[in-house]
């Protein structure tokens, strides 16, 4: 996802405000959950769904006080049927002052988020790959030139007798792998999934 993303549900006087956002940590979530909190204080509920990691096996929801199951699950769901990564959506209810039920409740949590779901930009980003290169001054040319052609993102250079360069490389480039392993005289480190 791109930004901030709204959807909207109202059924029987109680309003359901979604918010769905790019979140790839819990303190991230919290903090912004805090923010939701203060901002729509008068509001009964908070629930919320969250998954992160490119293995999307990190994953919570709640029901805030909500019967349960009620709410989080809801959620959480329309994050898996839109098999969606690194993102948080949380649900404001203002009570309208008729209780609507167990199905109900599962209705409006899942309409909501579904609606911010659809009204969000989603972003597809594949898993880069932090390489480590060390090698002698001499071999900075070739080392260059080998990064400039692959179009690799560099985030760490250090030039001196002894150089270093770290580079992102999609998982999915494994040109890139052969070509900085065949380079003589540098030494090439894998550092695993950028997170």
């Amino acid at each position: 996802m791109a930004k901030v993303s709204e959807g909207f549900y109202k059924e029987k006087g109680s309003k359901f405000l979604a918010f769905a956002v790019p979140c790839k940590t819990e303190d991230e979530a919290k903090s912004y959950l805090a923010g939701w909190r203060k901002e729509h204080y008068q509001a009964c509920h908070v629930c919320y769904a969250f998954r992160f990691g490119s293995d999307k096996k990190k994953f919570r929801s709640s029901d805030d006080g909500e019967p349960s199951n009620s709410a989080g699950p809801p959620i959480l769901g329309q994050i898996q049927s839109f098999d969606l990564t690194n993102i948080l959506i949380a649900v404001v209810r203002y009570y309208g002052g008729t209780n609507l039920g167990v199905g109900g409740l599962i209705q409006a949590y899942r309409s909501s988020a579904k609606e911010a779901l659809e009204n969000a930009e989603i972003i597809e980003l594949e898993d880069l790959l932090i390489l480590e290169l060390t090698f002698g001054y001499d071999q900075m040319p070739a080392v260059m030139s080998a990064i400039k052609s692959l179009q690799l993102t560099v985030t760490e250079q250090q030039f001196e007798l002894s150089c270093r360069i770290v580079c992102e490389v999609p998982v999915s480039n494994s040109q890139a792998l052969d070509k900085l392993s065949d380079l003589e005289n540098v030494k090439l480190i894998q550092h695993g999934i950028k997170e």
